[in-house]
């Protein structure tokens, strides 16, 4: 691999990067080990960030880099639209036995986004298919994130990923929001107020009708929007309404999934079971993308009830690709064998202090923190929205650190293999960031 500086960078069009800061002052990643970057410079970068939330088990797994190595000579690719390949169904099994059997079956894609739009499909379709067609609106929330398809910017609720693409999807609506400065700051995992939000979608269903209504859509934490934490009992409140009025639910798990709150899932840290899930990123631990929708069975079986044909026509050309399932395969060998889980149980309260010891530097007016994933909110520069704390992202990681910003509020989620001498170095660096920071 090149590890010198491109010759040009004129012709790659970055995505959701500032295109004309970043060519005039480039950061560039050549290689990585457990969990550490190694710069064009040959400086290294602790990963603060888990890559972009995706490589819980640290970067160059031995186990996984042998597994893809493995399956790209033996086969490259095998469709999956009317054929297959072993792996695929035995990934689909190792992936129903990790979620504790609360699913039935499992749907491939390519990425996080598609995941959504194809859970979002699903609903329709799974309506349709049981005799109420008429059930075709979706619900989503502000501040969610669920990608870049049209579906999932339809659904997500954030200004600025919308503002320059029309209309999008027509019936969807929003719940409103659950981050309250005022009454929840400085929280350690669910914060005490808000649960009453979750009866909005009591109005929401008495203003179009419950029978007009597919979906509700939710990150159970918010990651990309700057780590929205629900309070508590707010998430069983959403599952009692939609069971009530025989809505869906889909949890978008693509950030919280395999580990980040140190359970498998989101849905087992808060005990609350959706009707399907969405998964991306920890799936193959970054290593190749893929995406997936897991689905209650009650949900595939109504399409299996269907005339003899394609039950759901939708699908992907990589769906099930065979490197993306060795990777996956071995990303839940690795979880396994090296106790990952266990170790981001283990270090998590120290995780948990270390974040909150911030409180009372310039600027710091939030910190949130549940599982391995914190969120620190700055006080913004006055007519300057997000400058405040993209600096502290440059100066990061001119220091050696690299962290996540969106807005003012610095997201941090690192590899879930992290010791504390990582934590150490992560926030004595950051405590310098914060404290020369204008």
């Amino acid at each position: 691999m090149n590890e010198s500086k491109p010759q040009s960078m004129s012709s790659f069009w970055m995505p959701f990067t500032n295109n004309r800061d970043f060519k005039a002052h480039p950061r560039l990643l050549v290689s990585a080990q457990g969990m550490y970057y190694k710069d064009v410079d040959g400086n290294a970068i602790l990963d603060g960030t888990a890559g972009l939330w995706c490589v819980p088990c640290g970067h160059a797994q031995p186990k996984i880099v042998a597994a893809v190595s493995e399956m790209v000579g033996q086969l490259d690719f095998a469709p999956t639209f009317q054929m297959g390949h072993p792996a695929a169904f035995d990934l689909a099994e190792q992936l129903m036995e990790y979620t504790g059997h609360k699913f039935g079956h499992v749907f491939y894609t390519n990425s996080g986004s598609e995941a959504v739009d194809t859970a979002l499909k699903i609903a329709l379709a799974y309506h349709k298919a049981r005799g109420e067609g008429g059930r075709t609106r979706l619900i989503g929330r502000e501040r969610g994130y669920h990608g870049v398809g049209f579906g999932g910017l339809s659904v997500g609720g954030i200004g600025p990923n919308r503002k320059n693409f029309g209309p999008l999807l027509p019936g969807v609506d929003h719940l409103p929001h659950t981050h309250n400065l005022l009454k929840n700051a400085f929280s350690r995992g669910e914060p005490d107020f808000g649960a009453e939000l979750a009866d909005e979608l009591e109005r929401i269903v008495a203003l179009h009708d419950p029978s007009t209504i597919a979906a509700v859509i939710i990150e159970p934490v918010s990651g990309s929007t700057g780590v929205l934490v629900p309070p508590k009992g707010y998430l069983k409140r959403l599952r009692e309404i939609c069971d009530k009025y025989g809505i869906l639910l889909i949890f978008d798990e693509v950030i919280t999934g395999f580990g980040r709150l140190t359970t498998p899932f989101a849905a087992d840290y808060f005990d609350v079971e959706p009707d399907m899930m969405t998964t991306a990123k920890g799936l193959t631990n970054g290593v190749v993308p893929m995406g997936a929708v897991f689905s209650k069975k009650f949900i595939h079986d109504a399409f299996m009830d269907a005339p003899p044909g394609i039950e759901l026509a939708h699908g992907y050309t990589y769906s099930g690709h065979p490197l993306a399932c060795a990777a996956s395969i071995a990303t839940l060998e690795v979880f396994k064998e090296q106790g990952v889980l266990e170790n981001a149980r283990a270090i998590q309260p120290y995780w948990e202090d270390a974040v909150h010891a911030l409180r009372g530097l310039p600027h710091v007016i939030d910190i949130r923190t549940i599982g391995l994933v914190a969120g620190i909110e700055l006080e913004p520069i006055a007519g300057k929205p997000g400058a405040r704390a993209f600096a502290a992202f440059k100066k990061a990681f001119a220091d050696g650190v690299l962290i996540r910003v969106t807005g003012d509020i610095i997201a941090l989620s690192p590899p879930l293999v992290l010791e504390k001498k990582h934590i150490d170095e992560l926030f004595g660096k950051l405590t310098d960031v914060l404290r020369n920071l204008d």
